[in-house]
């Protein structure tokens, strides 16, 4: 590994500029220490910062590149859509060509709407849940993150855990208080606080594999549990598979699970890399919202040019390249490499992969919810961390975030990874 001079220099610029230099937090390597690199480009597996370094990423910019960076397909795509504008602030193809794509793949999905975020997307399936049910609150689970929506950043996970940050100064007692807060795959928690709120929980969110506390699979009775519980007290159950659409299954997670919710809310891999989110389900429920219905959510650039062909380009190279099943069998190498690395260098640590996406926990348990995620040793993660970081391969500057894979990567960057792993965990 090379000087990281330039990207140091410019974090120092940008240090002036940005709170703690960055425009979204963990970026800000506060979890691990050291100073970020500043990255100049990207292509196929690799990151290549301003000073010339190359690192095999496994961030992948936190989930949308499944093709990896830079796929020749999305990119003479965006190109040709450059050529005729970036924005229109009115319909166009594009946006009936994806919304179509996704309804191939998520059939629940009868009518959707687009937007730019996935904070856009839980905040208005939230809030069209309450205006049908006419009911004021709502159930979340520890460690699990929706966003940074006021009513939503009640023991989150993610970005929130990495800062050590209880909860976020400016949300107000009253943006939160009809915010309820269940432990996740345990269903007893949930039903007595239905039972606690009866006829007045309009929705459970979750993230139907929790990807904001690592990678914390469901117990096998957890979401159809979850499902059997919300039907019977008039309860709409939405997923929030802004993370694991299309990175857990070609069809979701509510294909994977066989569980099918009220609402979805999706983003990441349906942008291509573009700021992309949206939320949809059943006709009856989606035509409450305006112009429709009464429900009222609108954005200048929701629906844009350049995010919807980004995200259709993704989705046919996905199809035509069978991109997916790649990328989960270099998950499933790496998962099974790891392991083996770990018990062979006697390290008390675990593994847990969904499809395309994987947790690292330095635990001596599996974690199954927040509270065992927690017992994670982030100072070995950071060592850990930044042992990969020079020799060329680059994690999650967390340890609460998820790894990702993309079809790029070969058979060779994972052994190359492995490899890596042994020298670190040898130190």
């Amino acid at each position: 590994m090379s000087s990281t001079s330039k990207s140091q220099a410019i974090f120092r610029q940008a240090q002036q500029l940005f709170p703690g230099g960055v425009n979204s937090p963990v970026r800000a390597f506060r979890a691990v220490g050291g100073t970020p690199r500043v990255i100049a480009r990207g292509q196929g597996p690799y990151l290549i910062d301003v000073d010339g370094n190359r690192y095999l990423d496994y961030v992948l910019s936190w989930g949308p590149l499944l093709l990896g960076h830079a796929h020749p397909k999305v990119v003479e795509a965006l190109n040709q859509a450059l050529a005729r504008g970036t924005s229109f602030g009115a319909p166009c193809p594009q946006e009936v060509e994806l919304a179509q794509a996704i309804q191939r793949r998520m059939p629940h999905l009868e009518m959707m709407r687009f937007v730019n975020s996935g904070t856009e997307a839980t905040m208005s399936a939230l809030r069209l849940a309450r205006a049908v049910t006419g009911r004021p609150k709502i159930i979340k689970f520890e460690g699990c993150y929706h966003g940074h929506a006021d009513m939503l950043l009640v023991r989150a996970g993610s970005g929130v855990a990495t800062l050590g940050l209880p909860d976020s100064p400016g949300v107000t007692r009253g943006a939160a208080q009809d915010t309820l807060v269940a432990r996740y795959n345990d269903l007893g928690s949930v039903q007595r606080l239905l039972e606690d709120h009866r006829d007045q929980v309009a929705a459970v969110i979750v993230e139907p594999v929790a990807g904001n506390m690592g990678v914390v699979p469901p117990q096998p009775d957890f979401l159809p549990g979850l499902r059997e519980l919300t039907r019977q007290h008039g309860t709409l159950l939405i997923f929030d598979e802004v993370m694991t659409g299309f990175r857990v299954h070609p069809g979701g997670a509510q294909a994977l699970y066989r569980v099918q919710p009220d609402l979805t809310t999706l983003g990441k891999v349906i942008g291509g890399g573009l700021p992309v989110g949206a939320y949809g389900g059943p006709r009856e429920i989606m035509e409450q919202m305006a112009p429709t219905g009464p429900v009222y959510q609108a954005g200048t650039l929701s629906g844009n040019p350049l995010a919807m062909t980004a995200g259709l380009a993704t989705l046919r190279a996905m199809e035509a390249e069978n991109a997916w099943a790649q990328a989960e069998r270099r998950a499933a190498q790496l998962e099974t490499g790891l392991r083996d690395v770990l018990l062979q260098a006697g390290v008390a640590a675990h593994v847990q992969r969904v499809g395309t996406m994987l947790g690292l926990f330095f635990t001596p348990q599996p974690p199954r919810d927040w509270e065992g995620v927690q017992r994670a040793d982030r100072e070995r993660y950071a060592l850990f961390f930044h042992s990969l970081l020079a020799q060329g391969i680059y994690l999650a500057p967390s340890p609460f975030e998820a790894l990702f894979l993309s079809s790029a990567h070969s058979e060779a960057d994972v052994e190359r990874t492995l490899a890596a792993a042994r020298t670190a965990l040898a130190a």
